[in-house]
């Protein structure tokens, strides 16, 4: 089949993918296995394995598809279930707002709109954004009253920083799938999502600050009055001090950044630490720790209801991101990721032009998906061919990819309606909070991703 061909039935079986999500409303996960299984069938991919004279086999559609779920949880399966126990669990015991109440507090007044971001980046390396935005925004608007700033600014910078931290560093789905997909190392990805995490933050506050003073927020059109009672929370009686709630936090991610600058510096790393190093052990540790403290809180059996509770909602992720990994298979199979090498082969040489068309495409599937993951997972399966002819470490095609996918939504992005909710906003409300912070956030990324990439290749 030729290449254009192929890439023609690429885009169709996209196209199926997001209509039977924004037409029909299938679920993601089902509806990229059709996606997957419109393109083998398109593309010729035998329905069934075929053995040749000499004893070679051949997948069929099928198995190639079974094999991509496999592989991808194969290798993230375990680390994503710790993450979303050890989420929950620091969720429950009040962790979480321990840590946001004491980072607000360090944060002088005039800062306040710095501190409630930053506390949001952190809560959501392991926490779900949703979860993360429940937790901080009584303590924001508790804040506002204090420095006299509208609900909007506040809103804004909890978005910003729980969507940074969600989109761009482990072990939340995304970032964690994305080494799986371009061949690093874990620990290059915590720590490149850290080093330009930051800063995304940090700039974007401050820009979507400014567009907030311009715009202005009318509490009339932006505002209906009809928000949740945030104010109430069911924490236990005894809290675990700040030091205690950080542990499951960290300790991960410590574990993992030590074996990869071991590796990095030694040409190996001791095994020991690999072993300790590694993401299923690593995220253990966590999940260990988590329910260490969440025992001494909660008690045993509080403790078993919360990781209940967690793994209630590990079904869609793990479905999700699995199907994402057999979508990639038969694009693999299928050879539409030759396809896609040959028809950037003039461009792959521009490093500039390959991080662009990532964010791009991310942008995109984020705006007519309206999910993050899905966003995600099918930029990563495009994209993965490229990467092995471009001339920059892969993790800044995986950070490109990543920065396009946190670009916000509206209508379609539960995320969005979460926000106009919880805060009594109209649907202009949500737009200057949710969508414009993300959106801010999401051109910040890409623009520090290129200037880093690009300073990397010429050090490297």
């Amino acid at each position: 089949m030729s290449t254009g061909l192929l890439l023609i039935c690429l885009v169709v079986s996209i196209v199926l993918v997001v209509l039977a999500i924004t037409k029909f409303k299938v679920n993601p996960a089902v509806a990229l296995i059709l996606g997957a299984l419109l393109l083998g069938i398109l593309t010729g991919v035998p329905l069934n394995d075929v053995t040749a004279e000499d004893g070679t086999v051949t997948k069929g559609l099928v198995n190639v598809i079974n094999s991509g779920f496999g592989n991808m949880l194969a290798s993230i399966g375990f680390p994503i279930g710790f993450g979303i126990i050890l989420g929950q669990m620091v969720s429950d015991t009040g962790g979480a707002n321990v840590i946001a109440d004491r980072l607000v507090k360090v944060f002088p007044a005039s800062k306040a709109m710095y501190a409630v971001a930053f506390a949001a980046f952190i809560l959501a390396i392991p926490v779900f954004f949703d979860v993360t935005f429940v937790i901080l925004i009584p303590i924001g608007v508790a804040l506002m009253k204090k420095v006299n700033k509208g609900i909007g600014y506040i809103t804004g910078a909890i978005s910003i920083g729980a969507a940074v931290a969600h989109t761009l560093i482990p072990p939340t789905p995304n970032p964690l799938a994305a080494p799986e997909y371009f061949d690093f190392d874990l620990g290059i990805m915590i720590g490149m999502g850290i080093v330009i995490g930051i800063p995304i933050v940090l700039i974007s506050v401050v820009i979507h600050g400014k567009l907030i003073d311009r715009l202005g927020w009318d509490s009339q059109k932006d505002e209906n009055g009809n928000g949740l009672n945030i104010e109430e929370q069911d924490l236990p009686e005894k809290l675990p001090s700040f030091a205690i709630s950080l542990i499951p936090i960290f300790l991960p991610v410590l574990l993992i950044l030590l074996n990869t600058v071991l590796d990095a510096a030694l040409g190996t790393s001791p095994a020991a630490v690999e072993f300790l190093g590694s993401k299923t052990i690593s995220m253990l540790a966590g999940v260990l720790a988590a329910t260490l403290i969440s025992v001494k809180v909660l008690g045993l059996k509080k403790t078993e209801e919360s990781a209940t509770n967690a793994l209630k909602s590990a079904g869609l992720v793990f479905l999700i991101t699995g199907a994402g990994g057999s979508f990639a298979e038969v694009i693999t199979a299928s050879g539409a990721n030759d396809a896609i090498k040959s028809m950037v082969s003039n461009i792959s040489g521009n490093v500039v032009v390959v991080l662009l068309l990532a964010w791009v495409l991310g942008v995109l599937f984020r705006e007519i998906t309206g999910s993050g993951t899905v966003a995600s997972l099918t930029t990563f399966s495009i994209m993965q061919s490229v990467a092995a002819v471009t001339p920059i470490h892969p993790v800044f095609i995986a950070l490109a990819c990543l920065s396009g996918a946190m670009f916000g939504a509206t209508v379609n992005d539960s995320g969005f309606w979460i926000v106009t909710n919880m805060c009594g906003f109209n649907f202009s409300g949500g737009v200057k909070t949710y969508m414009l912070g993300e959106a801010i956030a999401s051109v910040v990324g890409i623009v520090l991703v290129i200037i880093v990439g690009l300073i990397s290749t010429l050090i490297l």
